[in-house]
């Protein structure tokens, strides 16, 4: 298996933040209720995920109780799709308005799941929950997967419903000049690489990013790769497993649209917020982004949530329910209005 994630090649990454850096530590000890979650969790002794089926992969995010639908009332829920690059790109539009007639700001998500798995379906909850609390329509892009459709399959599918926002007049009343893109993980890295290609080919607006837990690229350097790597669900098996699906050779690995820290020029992006967990491997790497946007001048607020795991913003409800899921909901609303009200 050859070398991922900047591991080799073209690296414009480092592992030490400079002494000004944003910093991000863990709690001495997890969420108790995320504790109990995790133990239920591991006490299903089944294979590795390494022996899993990329079949049984999928099956099991779709059936994970984090992915399971809350009674969270939405005004307008609609299926569609959207001309993609290569065939329609399915979406899904959430919307808590009952008065659209006038513009508002308009939330492009994009669902984790390492970029082989996860779907519309499993981030249901999640963008319920944010038309909810933020008072915007969210689209939901259900962008192709690898290994089947490897890198940059997916980055094109989010850019192509980025420029349908820009241009559609199907969907009443949206701002396309106001579009955030936002996603968690394995999205949270397609959000910003959606941001960089936007910049490059001097497309449509985004006025805002918002990165959840993103997989940036370098992790395994980091403090909090070694201090998280087993135990609190993300665990570097499934890193290894998913970032060797995602891309399919070395010269995939060097693009910075891949792996977004390596950009030797963040410049012109737009203003973004990250949030981090403690008890996550891939904590460091948001930090570090976070740095590396600020000394690129774009405005960046950055949000550490210490006792929290991989995967929280999704515990607003059955399963596991924590107050610091909800708090990084009114957070990320609070920063869009401040923004654009």
């Amino acid at each position: 298996m050859r070398a991922r994630d900047g591991i080799n090649g073209q690296n414009l990454m480092t592992s030490a933040p400079p002494s000004d850096a944003f910093e991000a530590a863990r709690a001495d000890t997890v969420h108790p209720a995320i504790a109990e979650h995790l133990a239920a969790a591991s006490a299903d002794d089944g294979p590795s995920y390494r022996e899993l089926s990329l079949e049984e992969i999928r099956e099991m995010d779709e059936e994970s109780p984090l992915s399971e639908d809350l009674d969270i009332p939405v005004e307008h829920v609609e299926d569609r799709t959207v001309p993609g690059p290569d065939g329609d790109v399915p979406v899904r539009l959430y919307d808590s308005r009952t008065d659209r007639s006038r513009a508002d700001p308009v939330i492009v998500y994009i669902h984790g799941g390492g970029w082989i798995s996860g779907s519309i379906e499993t981030h249901n909850r999640i963008c319920r929950n944010l038309t909810a609390e933020t008072g915007y329509p969210v689209v939901s892009v259900g962008y192709r997967l690898a290994p089947e459709d490897p890198f940059p399959a997916g980055l094109r599918d989010c850019y192509a419903v980025l420029e349908w926002i820009a241009t559609t007049d199907d969907v009443r009343g949206i701002d396309p000049e106001r579009t955030v893109v936002m996603g968690d993980s394995a999205g949270g890295n397609l959000a910003a690489a959606t941001a960089l290609l936007a910049r490059d080919r001097d497309g449509p607006d985004i006025a805002h990013q918002v990165l959840i837990y993103p997989a940036m690229g370098g992790a395994q350097t980091t403090l909090a790769y070694r201090e998280n790597s087993d135990g609190y669900g993300l665990t570097a098996e499934i890193m290894d497993v998913v970032y060797d699906r995602y891309t399919e050779s070395d010269i995939d690995d060097a693009n910075y649209y891949a792996w977004p820290r390596k950009s030797g020029d963040l410049s012109g992006l737009p203003p973004a917020t990250i949030l981090t967990a403690g008890f996550d491997p891939l904590r460091d790497v948001g930090a570090l982004y976070a740095d590396q946007l600020r000394q690129a001048e774009v405005p960046v607020s950055f949000s550490n949530y210490p006792a929290m795991v991989h995967g929280f913003f999704a515990m607003i409800g059955d399963p596991v329910d924590v107050d610091p899921a909800h708090e990084a909901y009114e957070e990320i609303a609070t920063k869009l209005r401040n923004q654009f009200d």
